[in-house]
């Protein structure tokens, strides 16, 4: 039963992107499509009053005694945003910084009732505290109770605490509280106003930056594109370093001429097997090679791109939903199509690894492709972005 509603979901999910579109013809998409630019018109001014009422401290926004910085995005997912994070978190703690990323959990399983009870009953605190996913030695939790950016950013950083709850003050207070955190990240937290930052980042899909220019639920847009005046930041993510984007350049500094703009790539770095202790291969491998490409992420034509332009020849292709959780029989039966395709292996993203129920037996090999940023140019706003946190 809840997987069928799960399917129901998604289903549901991909016809309005599919409106959103405009892949729907038929007369009743074309109604639906006017409902929801009418509902998207009282949304935008929702969003302004909002954002109104803290700018004129009618609303107040709290401070944690620390730095915040946020990393966020005007669209709704499909920016990479979380190996942004990453770099910006290495960097920050090898530059002796104690850093926190804060995140709320998209799609992640809530604690149950006996544990929330149990906290009432053995602590004097009636507040439950904020989800541990990492306390910058240990891995505490699954990816299912920590979300999939979470569980990934926190197993790929060392010295970091990462951690997971809606209420990111809360959460906050406990990092600077628990862990003497001095610079916070929070994950996603344009739109997250009752904090406020020191320094906003705002990433752009420099491939598709605004979708059709609209905002929910009509376009992809969280709030109307002239907000990006509040970013000190913009970074252009996948860039592939060409003049095309002089036009997106003009474009954004008419809406704000004090931000820094920086270019960077999603670059593929190395394939990592994923039932074998994390053992690494070239991505040479790729070249020439009969693969299968699963993925349940907001752009699954960028990530297949890349195995494309690596060399592979996908004979098999399949995703899902974002954040869509794979059962163990959806896994056991994708393995099956790709081995009567003939495929060599297998290969996933590693936010979708994290997603992906181990196998006792697996007759095709499967591999994430692991992405790290690289800087193409304002590599020196970067530095100066970095050298700013660590002096405030």
């Amino acid at each position: 039963m809840h997987s069928r509603f799960k399917f129901k979901a998604e289903d549901f999910e991909q016809y309005f992107l599919d409106l959103m579109a405009g892949r729907r013809r038929n007369w009743y998409d074309r109604v639906l499509t006017d409902v929801l630019f009418i509902a998207s018109r009282f949304y935008r001014m929702a969003i302004q009053f909002r954002i109104w009422m803290y700018d004129k401290r009618v609303i107040r926004n709290h401070a944690l005694g620390c730095l915040v910085v946020s990393i966020g995005n005007l669209s709704c997912g499909g920016t990479g945003k979380t190996p942004v994070v990453e770099v910006f978190a290495r960097t920050l703690s090898s530059q002796g910084r104690r850093v926190a990323i804060l995140s709320r959990g998209y799609r992640s399983k809530k604690r149950s009732l006996g544990y929330k009870l149990m906290h009432m009953f053995q602590s004097q605190k009636i507040e439950i505290p904020p989800k541990v996913v990492s306390d910058g030695k240990d891995l505490l939790l699954e990816s299912d109770y920590a979300g999939d950016e979470p569980y990934m950013l926190a197993s790929n950083l060392r010295d970091v605490a990462v951690l997971v709850d809606k209420d990111r003050v809360k959460s906050g207070i406990y990092a600077v509280d628990r862990y003497q955190t001095d610079v916070i990240i929070l994950d996603d937290g344009f739109q997250y106003l009752m904090l406020k930052p020191h320094i906003n980042i705002v990433l752009v899909d420099s491939t598709d930056p605004f979708g059709n220019g609209h905002v929910l639920p009509r376009g992809i847009l969280r709030e109307p594109i002239k907000n990006i005046r509040r970013a000190d930041y913009i970074f252009l993510t996948k860039s592939d370093g060409s003049h095309k984007l002089r036009h997106l350049k003009n474009f954004l500094r008419r809406h704000t001429r004090r931000a820094e703009i920086i270019e960077c790539t999603h670059r593929p770095q190395y394939l990592v097997e994923l039932f074998s202790g994390g053992r690494r291969e070239p991505l040479e491998k790729l070249k020439g090679a009969k693969v299968a490409a699963l993925s349940a992420i907001a752009a699954p034509a960028s990530f297949e791109g890349f195995l494309e332009q690596l060399g592979a020849e996908l004979v098999l292709r399949d995703h899902y939903a974002d954040h869509h959780r794979y059962t163990q029989q959806e896994i056991i039966d994708f393995v099956n199509q790709a081995k009567a395709a003939g495929a060599e292996f297998i290969v996933t993203t590693e936010k979708d690894a994290v997603r992906i129920p181990k196998l006792e037996r697996c007759d095709v090999p499967i591999y994430y492709l692991r992405i790290q940023i690289d800087i193409l140019s304002g590599q020196e706003s970067f530095d100066q972005c970095i050298s700013r946190i660590c002096f405030m």
